[in-house]
């Protein structure tokens, strides 16, 4: 809930005090920073760069995540930005793509850098195209794809939770780890029941930091890499070199960045019934736009393709908040920690078990706005609709329960099949065509209306 009383004002353009801001702002920066410097740490591996050159990477990272966040929530003119609480960062579709490149001698690191310029300039061109197709995306598919997003998201809290990113990693689900995650969970429900106010809206914040500070009481957490890390670097373009363009590289990439606006539409309708700012098509374009000039500052200043994090959005239906400004500090943190290279160490020693608590909470809350949209949808007249969700759900839930399914299939059909939110997709927009027929715009559009009126009541 925010503090701004004004009527006229429409809550996701009201602009808090500077300190709320900047709490805000760290707790939407501290949700989505695993999943920022993830791909960068995969990638620097893959490409084996030296220490030094990977912590360059991620620094990159932050730096272009903070500036296409500004891009996307704050808006330039009238062609770019959706206006709506998003926070940017590297996108996990491409990263299977890129690991082939790395491991490719004539392409390498400059090699990708060239397919993601490539790929974020077909997707400046392909927006207004993607944009169209709302009509494709009525409740019953909105929903279903929402709820498949934090069904597929609920595997990444779980690991956090277990204390590492994956299962085979050391420490995975170490006693300590899941009663920490559980203690940080306790702290968010406490707060967001009894809290009031501001205090409610930074729950995960303060259960955060609550985390940590036991964290660091039981040895569970150190601070030697903020010590080591420089106070300041900067961040050139074409660090490595110039860009080496590639077709059969670009095409790669651009495949993944069709996956991307997929999701990213997704998110944004989502976004758009949490805050309630109705999102139409040319709102889907502004926003999709951004996803490519993003990607092509990624490739321009050493980083890659970029999309809007699932996780915030989750963030936003636990704290209420829906103020785009609380993201425009979050970015404005973001480039700082890209430039201060301490703070960006500061926020990595957060321990993925404190995260995993919050992270929980969170994914559960885009799952449940998935159901919300859900019960709008007329399931007792028309029960072609049960068949869309059911089977849309089973298609997404292939990668998460059987990650070896499609092992014996080309690979470079893996941004497709490994994405459980893509299958989900696709499965639902068929299904409805086939199901459902085409609506027109007008038709799609008081769809949308009835189910987010009858979603509020």
């Amino acid at each position: 809930m925010t503090d701004i009383a004004n009527p006229t004002v429409h809550p996701v353009d009201e602009i808090l005090p500077a300190p709320k801001l900047a709490a805000l702002g760290i707790q939407h920066v501290l949700v989505m920073y695993a999943g920022a410097v993830a791909v960068p740490l995969i990638v620097g591996r893959a490409l084996n760069l030296k220490p030094e050159e990977i912590a360059f990477l991620i620094n990159a990272d932050l730096f272009c995540c903070g500036i296409v966040t500004l891009i996307q929530s704050l808006g330039v003119g009238r062609h770019l930005g959706i206006r709506l609480p998003v926070m940017m960062g590297v996108t996990f579709a491409a990263v299977g793509p890129m690991v082939a490149m790395a491991a490719d001698p004539s392409l390498g690191i400059l090699g990708i850098f060239g397919a993601v310029i490539s790929a974020g300039v077909f997707t400046v061109l392909v927006a207004p195209f993607i944009g169209r197709l709302l009509p494709l995306f009525p409740p019953v598919v909105t929903g279903t794809i929402i709820l498949m997003i934090g069904i597929s998201l609920m595997r990444v809290g779980i690991n956090w939770a277990a204390g590492a990113a994956a299962p085979n990693l050391p420490g995975y689900g170490d006693p300590l780890h899941l009663g920490m995650a559980a203690f940080v969970m306790a702290i968010v429900l406490i707060l967001t029941k009894y809290g009031r106010g501001f205090v409610a809206n930074i729950s995960v914040l303060i259960g955060i930091v609550i985390g940590c500070i036991v964290a660091y009481m039981i040895g569970k957490m150190g601070f030697a890499k903020v010590d080591k890390a420089e106070w300041f670097g900067l961040i050139l373009p074409f660090h490595f070199g110039w860009p080496k363009f590639d077709l059969v590289a670009g095409l790669t990439m651009s495949l993944v960045m069709i996956v991307v606006m997929i999701e990213s539409s997704g998110m944004f309708l989502a976004l758009g019934d949490i805050t309630g700012r109705k999102v139409d098509k040319d709102d889907l374009t502004r926003g999709l736009r951004v996803d490519g000039v993003g990607t092509i500052i990624g490739g321009i200043f050493n980083t890659f393709p970029y999309t809007s994090f699932s996780q915030n959005v989750g963030l936003v239906g636990v704290t209420g908040v829906k103020t785009r400004f609380v993201c425009v500090a979050g970015g404005i943190i973001m480039i700082l920690m890209g430039l201060i290279p301490k703070l960006g160490a500061l926020v990595e020693s957060v321990p993925l078990f404190v995260l995993g608590g919050a992270g929980i909470v969170m994914f559960g809350m885009v799952a449940a706005t998935g159901v919300r949209i859900l019960t709008s949808v007329d399931f007792k007249t028309d029960r072609n609709n049960l068949y869309v969700v059911a089977i849309s759900v089973g298609f997404g839930m292939i990668p998460l329960v059987a990650p070896t399914f499609f092992n014996q299939m080309p690979k470079q059909l893996g941004p497709l099949l490994y994405s459980g939110i893509l299958l989900s997709a696709i499965a639902a927009v068929a299904l409805n065509l086939f199901l459902n027929g085409w609506k027109s715009n007008a038709e799609a559009s008081e769809e949308a209306r009835h189910a987010a009126a009858q979603a509020d009541h």
